[in-house]
């Protein structure tokens, strides 16, 4: 086959990524889902709180029997019992009435809100005096008022949270259906590429990129098996990646994806069975020599061998895929926090291709900034100093200093 890109815009890139099939659900213990993908919506079977509950230290009443209540003129109210903490009250309060309750506790019946304790004290034996007034429900976290039955409480795709595991604890859900984590085979490919133990002789460079995008993929809910880095050799690259397909559910190649005469990555992919090239080449700056392909329905990215633009296209492509194959909406932007922030400098762009800027946040006269972090190509430390990146879309000339922009955190 003839090396030479057929260049691909992020849109259609995303396009076809959106044409693989998302992985399988498993189900795992409760605290196993922490950072794991959830499977399915999961609905509520029960009401959170079971009855109305206090949220404050005080008096359980009824709240018309405080109506006027003041430091000068108290409410006086019978005290009839104390609401013990895991236990449904057996007594009521009537009018006139009052129960002392803890933080969390039930409400007796008849009592429709609490008076924090800082405005009730004793008023003789068997008496308090209320002096500040409630209304109906205050102080009271109501029946099912935080989770009713039949409520979707973790929708399918969500990344559980440690709050979300303590809400499903709360339903009694000890087990949780979530996404299988996607294993992803890292590969680089170069005469030049040793470990990262070894010392490298002249003309060698240790493999950053497969301890980079391997960083970047568990990050995202994926797991990793680096290979050994693959010489400049077609059939050594082809057995690599046969390898790769048969143990993994995403094959990362990284280096030999440009044009040029030991670039073998394009040939050794196209040349398996039922292997589908959708692009040899993106629109996009960093990393535009990009491979995105399907091999025996398998997606294979194969990245530019620079460190900062292969992992520039990982985070832009990459990530989000993973999560889509975990049950995320496939969106065509880059994953990450966005904060919006005044462009320091001016940024030139070439029109036709989506350019990714790396940017440093700084506070200025109580102003969120963003600095371009300006390099030459493949220099590493721009994306160690930077904390984001700007995007200029495929048609813009530039962006003007001055300009508020929407940076992507890393």
């Amino acid at each position: 086959m003839p090396e030479f890109f057929t260049v691909a815009t992020p849109e259609r890139v995303f396009k076809a990524l959106s044409g693989f099939r998302r992985l399988a659900v498993e189900t795992v213990a409760l605290d196993d889902a922490l950072h794991r993908f959830c499977g399915v919506d999961i609905t509520s079977t029960e009401d959170l709180p079971p009855l109305p509950r206090s949220t404050m230290d005080g008096y359980a009443v009824r709240a018309a029997d405080t109506f006027g209540a003041s430091d000068s003129l108290p409410a006086l109210l019978d005290l009839v019992g104390t609401v013990v903490m895991g236990r449904v009250p057996r007594m009521s309060v009537g009018p006139h009435q009052a129960a002392a309750i803890p933080t969390g506790g039930f409400l007796p019946q008849g009592a429709d809100s609490v008076v924090m304790v800082e405005y009730a004290g004793p008023a003789g034996e068997g008496a308090i005096e209320i002096s500040h007034p409630v209304t109906t429900g205050e102080n009271v976290l109501g029946k099912a008022e935080d989770v009713a039955s039949g409520d979707v409480v973790i929708p399918a795709g969500k990344r559980m949270l440690p709050q979300d595991i303590g809400l499903l604890a709360g339903l009694g859900l000890a087990n949780v259906a979530v996404y299988r984590r996607p294993k992803a085979a890292v590969i680089s490919t170069g005469d030049e590429i040793v470990p990262v133990s070894d010392t490298p002789a002249p003309g060698k460079i240790r493999d950053i990129n497969a301890h980079s995008i391997s960083a970047l993929i568990r990050a995202a809910g994926g797991e990793t098996e680096m290979f050994d880095p693959v010489p400049d050799d077609p059939m050594r690259l082809r057995d690599a990646l046969e390898r790769g397909l048969a143990s993994a559910d995403v094959v990362v190649l990284s280096g030999g994806s440009s044009v040029g005469e030991r670039d073998h990555m394009l040939n050794v992919v196209a040349s398996l069975s039922d292997a589908v090239v959708h692009a040899h080449g993106i629109a996009i700056s960093p990393g535009k020599p990009t491979l995105i392909a399907s091999v025996q329905g398998k997606p294979v990215f194969g990245l530019p061998g620079h460190p900062v633009s292969a992992l520039v296209v990982a985070q832009v492509f990459l990530a989000p895929f993973l999560g889509y194959l975990q049950g995320q909406e496939l969106k065509q932007t880059p994953s990450g926090m966005r904060v919006s922030a005044e462009l320091t400098d001016s940024i030139h762009s070439a029109q036709g291709r989506e350019e990714y800027v790396r940017v440093k946040l700084e506070q200025s006269q109580g102003r969120l900034t963003a600095r371009p972090v300006f390099g030459k190509s493949g220099m590493l430390s721009t994306l160690v100093k930077a904390d984001g990146f700007v995007v200029l879309p495929i048609h813009a000339e530039g962006l003007p200093a001055g300009e508020t922009v929407e940076v992507v955190i890393f």
